[in-house]
């Protein structure tokens, strides 16, 4: 079998099953797990799979470069944000993280709604120019330039200050077993950081980010009190989830 022939059943059985363990698909095309190793490496260096220990897991297209993933679950990302958007109440302090599903829900506030909103995110900010009720404390950094959020020592120490009623986390990847998942260490820890100060935390779930994994560790899922999902997701796709006893909200765009 041809190597591209081998990485292209690699890709399938990712998008088929979830996941490749390497022993067992070495077996199953009578090769060396060596071989089958070496195509995930070079698999993952392209990002088109997250390698996990004994194999590899689907990658996050979240991933993908910001204008890229504008474009992506647009329709899904405007009904997680009108879910989402429905769950503030006024006089709370909301945590907004960044990314395109925080900016859709920036967009998505009543604009008569009076809450308080923090974010490391100046796309988030800017959105929320036009609502005359929302007060913006804006948190300052080094910008990560992958999603246009701060991150580093000053945004921690900002975020420490911050006691929210409710925080929204974007994130690349939500998988059963791996939990939340994002591209960048420091990303992470500011997420942990708006989490710890925050009395709920909910998840903006679009289905690209449903089963896929990224390179570092946000929280678990026992950490997280909610996925919002968009309505039309397969209860297949939520069941591993459910198991887990994590909490799912279905959004609708009507």
């Amino acid at each position: 079998m041809l190597t591209t022939e081998r990485k292209a059943l690699i890709l399938a059985t990712l998008a088929q099953e979830g996941r490749v363990v390497a022993k067992g698909f070495s077996q199953k095309l009578g090769l060396s797990e060596d071989t089958i190793r070496r195509d995930l490496r070079e698999l993952a260096a392209e990002g088109l799979l997250q390698r996990v220990h004994g194999g590899a897991l689907p990658a996050s297209k979240a991933l993908a470069d910001l204008p890229t993933r504008r474009k992506l679950s647009v329709d899904d990302k405007a009904a997680i944000a009108k879910a989402a958007a429905g769950m503030v109440r006024n006089g709370q302090i909301v945590f907004l993280d960044g990314g395109t599903s925080a900016v859709a829900l920036a967009r998505a506030l009543p604009l008569n709604l009076r809450v308080t909103v923090a974010t490391h995110s100046p796309d988030v900010a800017v959105a929320l120019l036009d609502h005359p009720g929302v007060e913006v404390e804006l948190i300052g950094g080094r910008i990560y330039k992958h999603s246009n959020v701060a991150v580093g020592a000053v945004a921690i120490e900002a975020i420490s200050h911050i006691r929210a009623d409710i925080y929204f986390m974007g994130v690349t990847g939500i998988h059963p077993e791996h939990g939340l998942t994002t591209g960048d260490r420091e990303e992470a820890a500011i997420k942990r950081a708006i989490g710890r100060q925050s009395a709920e935390t909910i998840v903006l779930a679009s289905r690209e980010k449903l089963g896929a994994v990224s390179a570092y560790g946000v929280v678990g899922l026992d950490e997280v009190d909610a996925l919002i999902v968009e309505k039309s997701c397969l209860a297949d796709a939520l069941k591993p989830y459910e198991q887990r006893d994590v909490s799912i909200i279905r959004a609708s765009f009507e």
